[in-house]
């Protein structure tokens, strides 16, 4: 650790050096600033630890004091000081872990009805307004990106930009197969049936990060049409984008006009793109912690909404909430303050730290 600590030294020295040489470029002047204010508070724990650790070995020199009173000061020193070195330590490393760069992107928000038919695309419509309770709690906002609805007020999909800082932090443990148990208001003989809803969350990406060559993909256009494939527009605004390589296909027609269409449909599918670059480095990478707190691949039950019991359970952190009315409004914060913080303990203890 102190060989990496010794390197991020020298960088926030070499930050300070270049900021003063940088002259007139404000681009780089604010690149710069802004990698100096992301490593100060590590660069405070990293002072005090050295602090510390010359304390200490001042301590353990001053042991071998004639003095019985100066000895007795030197072991009460070292006695406090060498638990307290080994918290900072830990406390370093906390500081160290890789940050996901995703985590302050805006993300899309896909959901898709899974299986149980009518009753699916409703349950589907109630966690896209869970999660716009929930952005509205965290200051977010939300625009639906493209959507299929049906006659009874359901979604068979929906896909919505979130747009708010931290929005992928939070919003990344959501991914995975949603269950809903209740019976259904369909439903005459008053029997509980299960459905399933899947939400998959993408952090919006740039251009830049992710180039897909024209040659790569087909646009198709289309006339919009609304629920029951009523004519919303008798222009053919609507965009449907194949990715060739993958096979990947993203439409759009929400947009007022098929440049607007085209723009957010290939902004999609780059996040579609480089989530599966993602999974494959996880994949890789972190396998064996993954299996442990739950990769949440979209194929993956991560959480049960049980209607006559008044119950939510994560099935990841089996953590359940008997208020299923709060939780369908926005009230989440329970289950993704445990994810993050299990998440955050799985990756310290991949290197050693205890949580």
């Amino acid at each position: 650790m102190l060989d990496k600590i010794k390197g991020i030294e020298e960088r926030y020295e070499e930050i300070n050096r270049l900021l003063i040489e940088v002259g007139s470029d404000y681009q780089r002047a604010t690149e710069l600033s802004k990698e100096r204010a992301e490593l100060e508070p590590l660069m405070a724990k990293i002072s005090e630890y050295r602090q510390a650790d010359n304390h200490l070995a001042e301590a353990r020199t001053l042991l071998k004091a004639e003095e019985a009173d100066i000895r007795q000061l030197a072991e009460a020193e070292v006695a406090e000081l060498e638990p307290r070195l080994g918290q900072l330590e830990n406390e370093i490393k906390r500081l160290l872990l890789p940050k996901d760069a995703r985590d302050e992107r805006n993300v899309f928000l896909e959901i898709r009805a899974g299986t149980g038919g009518d009753e699916a695309a409703l349950f589907a419509a109630e966690l896209f307004r869970m999660y716009t309770r929930y952005a509205e709690r965290h200051n977010w906002n939300v625009e639906i990106v493209s959507s299929n609805e049906i006659g009874i007020g359901g979604f068979k999909e929906v896909i919505a930009l979130v747009k708010g800082k931290g929005a992928f932090s939070r919003l990344k443990f959501e991914s995975g197969v949603h269950r809903v148990q209740r019976v259904p208001v369909t439903e005459s003989s008053g029997s509980i049936h299960t459905s399933t809803a899947t939400v998959a969350v993408l952090a919006e990406v740039d251009e830049v990060e992710i180039d897909i060559p024209e040659g790569d993909i087909k646009m198709d256009v289309y006339r919009s049409a609304g629920a029951g494939g009523q004519n919303v527009q008798k222009n053919y605004t609507a965009v449907r984008i194949t990715h060739l390589p993958t096979g990947l296909v993203v439409a759009c027609q929400d947009e007022r006009s098929q440049l607007q269409n085209r723009l957010r449909a290939m902004s999609i599918l780059r996040a579609r793109l480089y989530e599966i670059e993602e999974e494959k480095r996880r994949n890789e990478i972190d396998s064996a912690r993954r299996s442990q707190i739950g990769g949440a691949e979209r194929s993956e039950k991560i959480r049960t909404y049980n209607f006559p019991q008044s119950r939510v359970t994560d099935h990841r952190i089996n953590v359940s909430n008997f208020y299923i009315q709060g939780v369908m409004d926005g009230n989440l914060d329970e289950f993704i303050d445990e994810l993050a913080t299990r998440d955050e303990a799985e990756r310290l203890a991949s290197v050693g730290v205890e949580a």
